[in-house]
Formats: C-alpha cells, structure tokens, sequence
C-alpha cells in the first residue's frame, strides 16, 4: 500500500492508518482515495502527493 507526503506541508498519508478524520478506512490504498479528497493539514489536492 505505502505511504504518500504532501510536497506543501509533509503530511504523510498512510493507507494502514487511513485517514478516518475525512471518512477515508484504514486499508485504503491512495489509489482508491476519491480525487475530490485534500490534504487535511494544509488543504491542497491529491495530485500535490509524492510516493514516500
């Protein structure tokens, strides 16, 4: 699954943890994610994100 940062803030995204605050379960590959979803520290889009 990985992990993925934010290139803005350095949020580390973790699909074992998920994201539940922003209704993503834990397991959810970043892949899945809908396209809609932001980063929840700093607000940008999902496209911002590089692979960790």
């Amino acid at each position: 699954m990985g992990k993925w940062v934010c290139s803005v803030c350095g949020y580390e995204y973790d699909a074992e943890s998920g994201d539940p605050d922003s209704g993503i379960a834990p397991g959810t590959a970043f892949e899945d994610i809908p396209e809609d979803w932001v980063c929840p520290v700093c607000g940008v889009a999902k496209g911002l994100f590089e692979k960790a």
